[in-house]
């Protein structure tokens, strides 16, 4: 399993290329490129764009895991708004074909949410039509739409959540398992075992659960995640891409998180 990092690590106006080198440098095996409307990487970048990125991390001996989109928190998948949904389904077809010229089969995905205008049917039934009408691009790219557990008040058990994927019986219509985001309602093992061979990518978070809010999310190892419970869940459904921790720079020193973050991944990945 490789030790990668999420390009949210960084700052927003920092090319990908430059990324990528100081990823390089601190010896992490891979990374994810994110994209969106405000970038990193924005909605609207081209086919020569995303091969040169490919081409540098190549150069490096980078692997690329996959590509990250919050997308979904701006164009919600299970909003009543048609208009806005079809915003949303524009934006993550632009992505899938992103993601295919970078040459990664994984696109993080926000499934839609519910709120007190949009009850949990209604958003169950609009996000599984939306996603349904995007499965026949997801198939043609090769790219899987890999739905991640988000604070979204959706999709809050994985019994729910695996039964959600099956019904679309695509195999480009999978899990992006991200492990801290689970420990404020449920055990990210348990989650493992029961999504098993549908988790396409993992996000590497930590979360200390008697905080209960977002200050709540700490770094790895300093949280309640039972890392290793995790890694032996993992082991157990024969998931072994990589773990991408998904954190934001530091106030003060960039190379202190990296460093802080790779040397953690070293630890995890022995359990």
């Amino acid at each position: 399993m490789k030790a990668a990092i999420n390009q949210w690590a960084f700052p927003n106006d920092m090319p990908a290329q430059d990324a990528l080198s100081r990823v390089h440098e601190t010896g992490f095996e891979a990374f994810e490129i994110c994209g969106g409307p405000g970038g990193p990487v924005k909605l609207d970048a081209t086919e020569a764009d995303m091969v040169a990125i490919r081409r540098h991390a190549d150069s490096l001996g980078i692997a690329l895991t996959s590509m990250a989109s919050g997308v979904g928190w701006e164009y919600s998948l299970s909003s009543p708004d048609p208009a806005m949904r079809d915003k949303g389904k524009d934006a993550v077809a632009k992505l899938l074909q992103l993601a295919k010229w970078l040459g990664v089969d994984t696109l993080l995905t926000v499934p839609g949410m519910v709120t007190p205008e949009i009850s949990y049917d209604v958003a169950i039934e609009n996000t599984l039509d939306a996603i349904q009408a995007l499965v026949p691009v997801a198939e043609r790219l090769g790219v899987c739409i890999a739905i991640e557990n988000v604070w979204n008040k959706f999709l809050l058990s994985p019994v729910e959540t695996r039964d959600f994927i099956d019904q679309f019986q695509s195999a480009q219509v999978g899990a992006y398992f991200d492990i801290g985001n689970i420990i404020a309602y449920g055990y990210p093992e348990h989650w493992i075992r029961i999504l098993g061979e549908r988790i396409r990518m993992v996000h590497a978070k930590d979360f200390r659960a008697s905080t209960g809010t977002m200050d709540g999310f700490v770094m790895l190892l300093e949280g309640s995640v039972d890392w290793p419970a995790v890694m032996a869940a993992f082991r157990e459904v024969g998931y072994d891409k990589a773990l991408v921790a998904e954190y934001g720079p530091y106030a003060h020193s960039l190379d202190a998180m990296l460093k802080h973050v790779r040397t953690s991944l070293e630890t995890i990945l022995k359990f």
